[in-house]
């Protein structure tokens, strides 16, 4: 008998198992995807994530921050987000005496390195290699695998993503919608220096933004119609360069493309994050647009709920509501003001954005406002 069975190995998942193994609870992890090694010559991946200090200080304090930066990351320390060239917000870390707004770092580095750390507990059982069959909740749920093991437990996590087989187990509703746009990844490598800059730029056909990487690498993401990506996805590596250099700002440095994906846009919210003695966390959740990075730092802000809502003994249903509570309240919010921020810069009325530019002059200028702007973004509010 487990105390926590924990579906799904991931970022939000490796981060959350070793959180309670810390506390000392026996842990079941259960994850069929397992990441490559990682190799220093590899070039990076194209699934990236903008990692808040919140989220940075957190992976520091469960002990696996020393193995990600021993492998690669790229700090910044300045965001820019504008519509006009001559209307836009510049986030500085030097106004807040910060020594950096945040990383940009590939997401198997970030689960190598959780998993480097919770190599160290021995309280903690891999389940690899084979998958969840059926998953029965209640009082004591149980997960059955495909190999016919059974795993019992006391309580049951479902970190296994947007289509998560707990939450359906559970019988945990959602809502949501897909949107009409999807976001196409591109990575890059720069004939420049590392970058300490990310941008977004607000464009008819949707966001552009510039992610830097390590080194000289970096990741552009293009919103747009399915249809328009289906037709980049065809382009040869220079054609593509031509499209981009099109639609992307002057501030895109010199660059060749490497490799592409795509993503769609998603809004997920369930019903519940904890019925009975399942609870879900990260993308089981609520998954939200992309605009500002911020789905990864989520999922992680629900690690450190869930984690204070439990002591050093197993927590009662009344101690998770508390974690629902927090984090359901949090997370709407941010979703809906997401939602907000995507449909004001879908209209292209003339006086719409004239006014949406003066709001970009006027937030550059917005002193106190714009530095609590700053440390909500950073995850300090």
């Amino acid at each position: 008998m487990f105390d926590f069975c924990i579906v799904g190995g991931g970022m939000i998942g490796a981060a959350t198992a070793l959180g309670l193994a810390k506390k000392g609870f026996s842990i079941a992890l259960i994850e069929t995807h397992m990441p490559k090694a990682f190799e220093p010559s590899d070039e990076p991946d194209i699934r990236v994530s903008a990692i808040s200090v919140t989220s940075q200080a957190l992976l520091d304090s469960l002990g696996a921050w020393q193995h990600i930066e021993q492998m690669r990351t790229c700090s910044y320390g300045r965001l820019s987000v504008w519509e006009r060239p001559d209307c836009r917000t510049d986030f500085v870390s030097d106004d807040i005496n910060a020594p950096r707004l945040g990383y940009i770092i590939e997401n198997r580095v970030l689960q190598l390195g959780l998993h480097q750390a919770l190599a160290d507990f021995t309280n903690v059982t891999w389940f690899c290699d084979s998958s969840v069959k059926e998953i029965i909740p209640g009082d004591k749920p149980v997960v059955h695998l495909m190999d016919k093991r059974v795993l019992n437990c006391r309580w049951l996590i479902g970190a296994d993503g947007l289509h998560s087989q707990v939450r359906e187990a559970a019988c945990i509703g959602t809502q949501g919608w897909q949107y009409r746009q999807q976001a196409f990844a591109i990575q890059i490598i720069t004939h420049a220096p590392q970058q300490d800059i990310t941008w977004q730029q607000f464009i008819p056909t949707g966001p552009v933004a510039f992610l830097p990487m390590y080194s000289q690498f970096a990741s552009l993401v293009w919103y747009n119609t399915s249809d328009n990506i289906k037709r980049l996805k065809t382009l040869q590596p220079a054609a593509l360069k031509e499209e981009i250099i099109k639609a992307f700002p002057d501030e895109l440095v010199e660059f060749d493309v490497l490799k592409t994906a795509h993503f769609p846009l998603m809004r997920m919210h369930a019903n519940q994050y904890v019925k009975e003695h399942v609870v879900l966390i990260g993308d089981a959740a609520h998954a939200i647009n992309p605009l500002a990075g911020q789905g990864v730092n989520l999922g992680f802000k629900d690690v450190a709920a869930l984690l204070d809502c439990i002591a050093e003994e197993l927590p009662q249903n009344t101690d998770l509501l508390r974690y629902e509570s927090n984090r359901r309240k949090d997370n709407l919010l941010m979703m809906s003001a997401m939602d907000v921020i995507y449909g004001t810069f879908k209209q292209q009325n003339p006086l719409f954005k004239a006014i949406r530019n003066v709001g970009f002059k006027l937030a550059n200028h917005g002193g106190v406002v714009k530095q609590q702007v700053m440390k909500y973004a950073m995850g300090l509010n």
